[in-house]
């Protein structure tokens, strides 16, 4: 904690930054509005240079870092623990340090259930995910362990998709199977939560997904992860049809403040960081 250490503490990006990324920024803010002396970096690795950044990191103190692409699935072997939900999905993004242990945690599906839950609590509901990439998979495991009834994993290729809904099957007690994705996608009308998990309209407001809502219930609530711009396309279309909607800044300020706790102990405030993101993205 602040004040035991000579040593300034120290938190990392470690991976390819993505520009427009408002990481940094939020988390610098919500260091400041609590009066931590605290810094966050943002330092590209390569691949090969990993396993020297993680020893690095435990070397000269740092206390967490967040991992990205291309980095989340290789960087488990270089950690000395995983949370419960980290072990199942195979993937990190979030590192903190107990002593000289560094655990590994996924904090992207716990963001995203965080901002959910104003809404709708998932347990005993049917849930439809669409993509089966990484923020899909880190959101599908945290469904599971909070109790969702049933999970239909909708993606083209098969492979990623089927090979989502069998690790539920097998580690878990989520009912989950695969759909593939091919044409227009109709909601059925006893889904109860739709999220849009792939990367479809980041960037891009116009950008259209192939799903139709002619069948979907009038209680749906629907989700997109994007973020950069919030009101994508998608759901615009789903509010027009007066469903309600989940955007994915609140993902985003979530797992960054879930993952400032692990690091500082400190509770931070949400308003602050919510609110650093939208100036950030200028919104």
């Amino acid at each position: 904690m602040p004040g035991t250490s000579s040593l300034q503490p120290i938190c990392a990006l470690f991976g390819q930054p993505v520009a427009g990324n408002p990481t940094q920024y939020m988390i610098e803010k919500a260091f400041s509005h609590h009066g931590l002396d605290w810094r966050y970096l943002t330092l590209e690795v390569a691949p090969e240079d990993l396993g020297d950044a993680i020893r690095g990191m435990r070397a000269m103190g740092f206390r967490g870092g967040n991992v990205t692409k291309p980095h989340k699935v290789a960087v488990v072997e270089h950690l000395d623990r995983l949370s419960q939900a980290a072990a199942l999905m195979g993937a990190v993004n979030c590192i903190v340090r107990e002593e000289r242990i560094l655990l590994g945690e996924n904090t992207d599906g716990k963001g995203f259930m965080q901002s959910l839950r104003p809404l709708v609590d998932p347990a005993g509901k049917r849930v439809v995910l669409l993509g089966a990439g990484g923020a899909a998979r880190a959101i599908a495991v945290e469904l599971a362990l909070a109790g969702a009834a049933e999970l239909t994993v909708v993606n083209r290729s098969p492979q990623r998709g089927a090979a989502l809904a069998q690790l539920l099957q097998e580690k878990t007690p989520l009912a989950a199977c695969y759909t593939p994705w091919e044409g227009e996608y109709v909601v059925p009308g006893d889904v109860q939560i739709l999220i849009q998990a792939t990367s479809v309209g980041m960037d891009d407001s116009l950008a259209r997904l192939p799903v139709r809502f002619d069948e979907a219930s009038p209680d749906l609530i629907v989700a997109d992860v994007v973020a950069t711009p919030p009101n994508t396309a998608f759901l615009a279309e789903a509010a027009a049809r007066g469903l309600r909607t989940l955007d994915g800044l609140g993902m985003i300020v979530h797992q960054g403040a879930i993952a400032f706790q692990l690091w500082t102990g400190v509770q931070p405030d949400i308003a602050v960081m919510r609110e650093a993101v939208e100036e950030y993205l200028e919104i």
